[in-house]
């Protein structure tokens, strides 16, 4: 039953802004093999800012 976990596993998602804010969401390995770099929102900041996967 790991089928689950491996074709859309749950990664977190760091802020770049040095915050240490962070998302959780799940990605398809099969579509995007490589790190997501996404922009979104870090509160700390209070701006929009690339979040990387983190591992």
């Amino acid at each position: 039953m790991a089928k689950r976990n491996d074709l859309r596993p749950i990664i977190k998602l760091r802020s770049t802004a040095g915050t240490g804010f962070t998302y959780v969401t799940r990605k398809n390995r099969r579509n995007n093999p490589d790190r997501l770099i996404i922009r979104k929102y870090d509160p700390k900041t209070r701006a929009h800012v690339d979040f990387r996967e983190e591992r």
